[in-house]
């Protein structure tokens, strides 16, 4: 069974159309990525599968559940999910171990609150008040609250802004621990590399409509375009692309010898197939 189903998804803000159906299926324990740039309809769309907000057509449905029911059942689906928004508010009066204990008074089934905040990098912050954490700290305890309850399905929204590099390093490790003991994620990023290293596919959404949905190496028919070969050639920089960059290389090795000046041969990244999907640069 797919963990979000999502068929004729539409979201319509008076004139403007933000959602013009969308359709996903992520099956159980996949890390899957939605990439698209501001407006695009992405923040709509996993409001949508998160309960917080209604839609105007279209089926859903969420561990077996349409988040837009309301009443009991909905209490129990909410602990079976884990969020993790752009940006939250939380009494700044409290620390980080009085934060986390509060929250996982909420669920039925909570991890260890010390194990979680060691998760995340805060076990020397566990005293400290959360107005006086800094920002990529304040991210880490907003990451630590979305797992606490043991979710069968993470959301993700821009999980790692404001953290360092080392600290996204020790993120994405502990994301891969969470798909290794079975956690769906869905992920929202504007990090490419974030994308590429842990999703298992990536989904790429632009005025209202899925583009494409594929892996980060097929997307956008990446693994099979054309590769950049470069070399230095006296005071020149060539380049050559070609469907075969090993045929060019081997003319090369022939044309200089022996070892070719400053070559190097590079296929699209995940970044520029990203890019020129959406049309331009994303904001």
């Amino acid at each position: 069974m797919n963990v979000i189903e999502v068929k004729g998804l539409k979201k319509s803000y008076g004139p403007v159309h933000a959602v013009r159906g969308v359709d996903l299926s992520i099956p159980a324990g996949e890390i899957f990525a939605l990439l698209g740039p501001n407006g695009a309809g992405k923040t709509t769309t996993v409001e949508i599968l998160e309960g917080f907000r209604s839609r105007d057509a279209g089926q859903i449905s969420i561990l077996g559940f349409d988040p837009q029911t309301q009443g009991h059942a909905a209490r129990q689906w909410r602990d079976r999910i884990g969020i993790v928004l752009q940006s939250a508010a939380d009494a700044g009066d409290l620390t980080v171990i009085e934060t986390v204990e509060h929250f996982r008074g909420y669920y039925s089934k909570p991890r260890n609150t010390d194990e979680v905040i060691a998760a995340v990098g805060l076990e020397n912050k566990t005293g400290a008040l959360i107005r006086n954490l800094s920002g990529g700290q304040r991210r880490r305890l907003d990451v630590a609250l979305g797992i606490i309850g043991s979710p069968e399905l993470l959301f993700l929204d821009e999980p790692t802004t404001g953290f360092d590099p080392e600290a996204r390093r020790a993120f994405w490790t502990l994301i891969e621990q969470l798909r290794g003991d079975g956690t769906t994620i869905l992920l929202t990023t504007h990090y490419l590399d974030e994308a590429e290293a842990l999703a298992d596919r990536v989904a790429v959404i632009n005025n209202g409509l899925i583009v494409e949905v594929s892996t980060p190496a097929e997307l956008g028919g990446r693994a099979t375009s054309k590769a950049l070969v470069s070399w230095r050639d006296g005071s020149q920089v060539k380049s050559e692309e070609s469907d075969n960059p090993t045929s060019v290389v081997s003319r090369l090795t022939t044309q200089f010898g022996g070892d070719i000046p400053e070559l190097s041969v590079t296929r699209p990244s995940l970044e520029d197939i990203y890019l020129k999907m959406i049309g331009g640069v994303d904001e």
